[in-house]
Parts: structure tokens; C-alpha cells; sequence
């Protein structure tokens, strides 16, 4: 299969369009085949996307942009407050 980059609104698009297959009857393969995408990818995208809106999926997506900055702006205070302490412990 050939690989592409979807977009939010793509995936959930056919997130919604599976179901709906799902729901009159079809087969995970035979709605995954027709969307073309493979099965994996159908249920990562059901796991992480289920239920969601455009919206709510760019709100998840800035908030984990947010967390990972966050989270390097705690390492390096600790990197900080580590040196300082080393520094402050010797004797002179």
C-alpha cells in the first residue's frame, strides 16, 4: 500500500465512514480495504480518535506540544538547581 500522510479531519472523516460501514454490517478488512488504509492503522486511529471532533483532536495536539515544552523547562531547573547545588557543597 502506498503511504500517505492524512491529516486530522481526514482520519476522522473515515473514522466516521468505517463505523458507519461497520454498523450496516461490513468486516474490519473489507472497511479497511475500501478506505484504504490497513487494519493497524484502522484500530491506532479508533484507539486515539474515537469520538473526537476536528477541533478537540488540535486542542489534544497543542496541549501535548505544550507538555513535551513544559517538561524540558523542568529538566533543565533541575539540570540548574543540581549544578548549583555541586557547586555550592565544595569547599573553597
Amino acid at each position: 500500500m502506498k503511504r500517505k500522510k492524512h491529516t486530522e479531519s481526514q482520519i476522522i472523516a473515515k473514522l466516521r465512514q468505517g463505523e458507519a460501514e461497520r454498523a450496516a454490517g461490513a468486516t474490519i478488512e473489507a472497511v479497511c480495504k475500501r478506505l484504504e488504509i490497513s487494519t493497524q492503522t484502522y484500530t491506532r486511529w479508533r484507539e486515539r480518535y474515537s469520538g473526537m471532533q476536528v477541533d478537540q483532536v488540535k486542542r489534544l495536539r497543542e496541549v501535548e506540544h505544550e507538555n513535551g515544552r513544559l517538561k524540558k523547562l523542568v529538566a533543565q531547573q533541575a539540570l540548574d538547581i543540581d549544578i548549583l547545588k555541586d557547586v555550592a557543597s565544595k569547599k573553597w
